[in-house]
């Protein structure tokens, strides 16, 4: 019998997802470290290729690859976003919770101390995971790139409804479209320059996502449908409207997501691969001359990097990486990286936890106050190794103790919730579930958690027959 909560290995044909979260979440994690300090010319490298952003890039897409599959695999808009709730906030809180717990104020550059300046306005804002276009500052600085997460999950909500779910093609062209044409004319935060007050956005917002939510999963076929379109229309107006990065990377993030999509169809036979290859061509040419064109000056700032090199070269990185992963899934990559898949999403959390820890019990001043580092070859690596074993074993322990336990949870939740609601309701109207497919990737947590096998479709809702839904082979 296997050990309950112990991250395994992800069979061959899935290791290459699991290895590619991995390299995701340790590209940030040394990132945040301040590798750059510690390898010959580390300034000159960091000016030309961000190894941050190429690790959230990574994760968008991967995201997009598996993330929609969720939804569609069923047709269970409830188990869907109770999944996704279960997956994400649990080891979130935790994570939170163990920074104000644990470090001193003064070392404790994980949590923005700016949150408590307006506690809240933030724990509303960051409570929605919306906060980064809200103009509200992230109770993490990580959690940035769960708001745009959690905006795709509506779009993909919506887009499902609507039976509009297949054209994630023209979807991510759109997108990319709009960074190349209009990422220097829409303005960031437009919301807020038009008059509406950061409170009134937080309230309007938390309104329309709690009503769209409690709607989604009510198991209503007609409030599920009217639910997930809510969250739909309030995603394109933060994503247009409020953003507080450079708009042109808002829009290339939603590309790069929407084509993860279209790559996952294609390798399924639910479009047809030169088209793919057409739309994933267009969103990885916008993203590298977006960046080209529009990460300068205040951009820089926005995007948190140092030039347009550094986003657009990071951004092909990640690309490469992942059609490298392609290449490469059929081989069995190393269990260390794969498990480092399994744990990443704690990896993610809890990497700056670790390293204000070390800046407390040992000094980091490089890192925050400027000083010149260490010259000595043997102490970065031992300070490198250090950090990540700690980090790893943190991760695990968070993995174990919370990920899992809370995932199962969130599976009784499901069947509670399905036993007092009649059970999930039929969104698709006269469209049908995708065919289950040999050797489907899993349903992987958006930035971690366990991996759900991708099952046989459910039958219809009350006995009624699907009409079939064509897919181009």
């Amino acid at each position: 019998m296997k050990r309950q909560g112990k991250p395994e290995a992800a069979p061959a044909r899935l290791g290459w997802l699991d290895a590619l979260r991995g390299l995701a979440a340790l590209a940030v994690a040394m990132h945040h470290f301040g590798l750059r300090y510690f390898i010959p010319h580390g300034a000159a490298v960091t000016h030309r290729f961000d190894l941050g952003l190429f690790g959230v890039m990574l994760f968008f897409l991967v995201s997009g690859y598996i993330v929609p599959a969720s939804l569609e695999r069923r047709g269970d808009m409830q188990a869907f976003w109770v999944g996704r709730v279960f997956r994400i906030y649990p080891a979130l809180v935790v994570g939170l919770v163990a920074a104000l717990v644990i470090l001193p104020a003064g070392h404790n550059m994980m949590i923005d101390r700016s949150v408590f300046d307006r506690p809240l306005l933030s724990f509303g804002a960051n409570s929605l995971l919306l906060q980064d276009l809200l103009g509200v500052p992230n109770a993490i600085g990580i959690m940035w790139s769960l708001t745009y997460e959690m905006v795709f999950y509506y779009f993909v909500s919506a887009l499902f409804v609507l039976r509009k779910h297949r054209q994630s093609g023209p979807i991510a062209v759109g997108f990319a479209a709009c960074a190349v044409l209009l990422g220097g004319v829409l303005s960031p935060a437009n919301l807020a320059k038009q008059g509406l007050s950061t409170e009134n956005l937080v309230l309007a917002t938390g309104l329309v996502a709690v009503m769209g939510l409690l709607c989604a999963i009510s198991g209503n076929s007609q409030l599920t449908r009217t639910g997930a379109l809510l969250l739909g229309v309030l995603g394109f107006v933060l994503a247009f409207g409020s953003s507080r990065s450079a708009m042109f990377e808002t829009m290339m993030i939603f590309a790069t997501m929407f084509a993860g999509t279209v790559i996952y169809r294609a390798e399924h036979g639910q479009i047809d691969r030169i088209q793919a290859v057409a739309y994933c061509g267009f969103v990885f040419l916008a993203g590298v001359l977006g960046g080209r064109m529009y990460n300068h000056g205040d951009a820089l700032w926005r995007t948190w990097t140092t030039s347009w090199m550094a986003w657009s070269f990071a951004y092909a990185g990640a690309w490469i990486v992942l059609f490298l992963g392609m290449t490469l899934k059929k081989r069995r990559f190393p269990k260390a990286l794969t498990w480092l898949g399994t744990v990443s999403y704690s990896v993610y959390l809890l990497h700056w936890l670790v390293i204000d820890g070390m800046d407390w019990l040992y000094g980091m001043p490089w890192l925050f106050q400027g000083a010149p580092a260490p010259k000595s070859a043997k102490f970065a690596i031992v300070f490198t190794l250090t950090f990540l074993a700690v980090t790893l074993v943190v991760s695990y322990l968070m993995y174990r103790l919370v990920e899992v336990p809370f995932q199962k949870l969130g599976r009784r939740f499901l069947a509670w919730l399905k036993r007092h609601t009649g059970g999930p309701a039929d969104t698709r109207g006269a469209g049908a579930p995708i065919p289950a497919q040999d050797g489907a990737p899993v349903a992987v947590a958006a930035g971690g958690g366990a991996p759900a096998a991708v099952a046989a479709p459910a039958a219809p809702v009350g006995g009624v027959p699907a009409a079939p839904d064509p897919v181009r082979r």
